[in-house]
């Protein structure tokens, strides 16, 4: 028997494909021939659902940080040091994050002070060409996750910002496929390139300040100090 509330979401579809259709598989397929994921199969090991409305942001970045294999250096429970989206609170109060949801420039905090190699940027630092190239490195490895920050209007899809990973990339039809950490709500689904760039330069009202996207990987030498600038991270020379 049915009870007050909601039970998913019909995935708009143009624009989106929804990743377990028979597209969505073909596409699936091709990409995996042409090598661009890779990342894939570290992402999908670790895929969550965020545990909270407002955690899109915690439930992207733990995904990731777990894909790459980095320890958090203390207790999740028990004696297992794991990265869950509670372990996420170096930057901004969890209890904040629940009530209000977390800002780009946070989540890269975040990804900073649990160990990862981040380089952040928005719509105004960088260009639709360099964000393909990023995806096309990014999705070719295992080595690198590359979570967006976007607004849904674009994809027809109800609410507003939403942060999720990247899990590969279709060179021919120019898409990407999300990995959305929203699975109560909506699947995982292939968009278009193009469109998602339109949705991540949207402004975030909270902030003021342009959405955009972020990469994500491990160190592999001395870690180098950075500094936040207007919400963007920024190498300390």
């Amino acid at each position: 028997m049915a009870v007050a509330g909601l039970y998913r979401r019909i995935l708009p579809s143009p624009p989106a494909i929804e990743f377990a259709s028979a597209e969505g598989k073909q596409l699936f397929s091709e990409a995996l021939q042409n090598g661009t994921m890779e990342g894939f199969f570290k992402l999908i090991s670790y895929f969550q659902t965020q545990s909270e409305p407002s955690y899109c942001g915690l439930a992207s970045l733990s995904m990731v940080l777990n894909a790459l294999a980095i320890d958090p250096g203390r207790k999740w429970k028990g004696p297992w040091r794991w990265f869950d989206e509670s372990m996420l609170d170096c930057c901004e109060p969890l209890e904040k994050v629940k009530s209000e949801g977390i800002t780009f420039g946070k989540v890269a905090c975040l990804a900073h002070c649990s160990g990862a190699k981040v380089k952040a940027y928005n719509t105004k630092q960088s260009s639709l060409d360099d964000f393909r190239d990023h995806i096309i490195s990014c999705t070719s490895s295992e080595d690198c996750h590359l979570i967006t920050s976007y607004h849904r209007k674009p994809f027809k899809q109800t609410g507003t910002g939403h942060f999720s990973p990247i899990g590969g990339y279709h060179a021919g039809r120019d898409m990407a496929l999300i990995l959305d950490v929203a699975r109560f709500k909506y699947p995982p689904h292939w968009v278009p390139l193009a469109l998602l760039w339109q949705a991540m330069d949207t402004i975030d009202e909270a902030t003021g300040q342009y959405r955009g996207f972020m990469l994500i990987s491990r160190f592999q030498s001395a870690q180098s100090l950075l500094y936040t600038l207007a919400g963007s991270w920024v190498p300390m020379p």
